[in-house]
């Protein structure tokens, strides 16, 4: 998404995306899990929707609380069915509550969702859309790639010019330990 680097500094919802988030590294499994229900939420939308309905789904998601999302309900479901603050899309809300109980599921195992993401690395995007494929629901290779390269994990996410990408190179990502 190099052209990001063109149109999303100064921008209100893209800009502090952009300079302050999209490619750095990221561990804490909230921010994963958000990251990810983000990138599933924008499937088929503008990612400046998604940025102005951030807040609204966190609310709505508990700050993306692995354990609250993974314990909603029938109860909880149709709340979010009736949140004008989020993205109603009920395939998108069910996949988002269900990835949070495999991410539980990870933990149980003693993995947690960085260190499941980690013990996969490196990898293609073809071998990293077959390995979230088969843990998670709701995965495209434009959810997975999107979400890998948020987090530092495949390249692209800023041109090499750009003022971030020389940022997130001091801290090391994943993908230029490759």
């Amino acid at each position: 998404m190099s052209w990001y680097c063109d149109v999303a500094p100064g921008h209100p919802f893209h800009g502090p995306y952009h300079d302050e988030e999209y490619g750095f590294p990221l561990t804490a499994e909230s921010g994963l899990f958000e990251r990810l229900s983000l990138e599933v939420f924008q499937a088929g939308l503008s990612w400046e929707i998604v940025l102005k309905k951030r807040d609204g789904l966190r609310r709505a998601f508990a700050d993306f609380d692995v354990d609250r999302v993974a314990s909603f309900d029938e109860g909880d479901l149709a709340r979010l069915m009736a949140d004008p603050a989020i993205i109603r899309n009920r395939r998108k809300i069910e996949a988002t509550i269900e990835n949070a109980r495999r991410i539980a599921g990870l933990r149980r195992t003693g993995e947690g969702f960085a260190a499941w993401i980690e013990a996969g690395h490196p990898m293609s995007k073809e071998e990293w859309v077959r390995r979230f494929r088969a843990t998670f629901v709701f995965m495209g290779g434009e959810v997975v790639g999107e979400f890998l390269m948020s987090i530092g994990y495949l390249p692209g996410a800023h041109r090499d010019d750009c003022p971030v990408a020389r940022r997130i190179a001091a801290c090391a990502p994943a993908w230029l330990r490759s």
